[in-house]
């Protein structure tokens, strides 16, 4: 989808309520609806956390969303596809948009003055790590030249607009899980990474949202 296109219809997206459970079930792993009421007593007390969903154009003018591939660690979202974005830290004083903001700037290495923040999406609590999510929708106008932080992020992975709202990049997989057994999820297809839990149910509340607009 041409840039200038999408640019005319996104910001209605700001006027749209919320999906919230109603896309993230879309998305979710199976076992997830067994979790839920103790998901629900622990996400009270949950680390917090903030991400972007940046959308920019390239130079041909065709509209991308940048993802990023985890480094391979000791960690439950080791070596996996999610959005720039990271843990709350004092600094950021009760703002879980500046932490989005802040490291997307680290991770990424893109400057705040690119980009503008026009949605605030349904937060997720993430049970294997205790951290309870909050994304962001962002825009900039400009092609971005990205510069990925080597400790944090192993690849800047660059999603035609196109592919990402295409029922056909749409699968199920059969991934490991944090209770060491294999399980087949609902996930995204993306330049050939897979796509599941959180990241693939934050993603599924963007897509529904950008389908009403687009």
């Amino acid at each position: 989808m041409l840039f200038s296109t999408f640019l005319e219809s996104v910001v209605k997206i700001k006027h749209l309520p919320l999906l919230g459970e109603d896309s993230h079930a879309k998305m979710s792993p199976p076992y997830r609806l067994d979790l839920a009421e103790k998901m629900n007593k622990k996400s009270k007390t949950a680390r917090k956390a903030g991400v972007m969903a940046l959308f920019y154009p390239k130079p041909n003018n065709e509209t991308y969303l940048v993802l990023i591939l985890r480094k391979t660690y000791k960690g439950v979202h080791s070596a996996q596809v999610g959005f720039p974005g990271g843990k709350y830290e004092d600094a950021d004083e009760n703002d879980l948009q500046e932490t989005a903001i802040r490291e997307t700037e680290e991770e990424i290495g893109v400057s705040r003055t690119q980009f503008e923040v026009i949605k605030t999406m349904s937060p997720i609590y993430i049970p294997p790590s205790n951290f309870m999510v909050h994304p962001y929708i962002g825009i900039s106008e400009e092609n971005l030249i990205f510069s990925k932080q080597d400790e944090e992020v192993e690849a800047i992975i660059e999603v035609k607009l196109t592919d990402f709202l295409s029922d056909a990049n749409s699968v199920t997989a059969t991934v490991p899980t944090s209770f060491n057994v294999e399980v087949d999820v609902p996930a995204f297809k993306l330049n050939d990474h897979i796509v599941w839990g959180a990241t693939a149910m934050m993603l599924g509340e963007v897509k529904d949202l950008l389908k009403q607009v687009l």
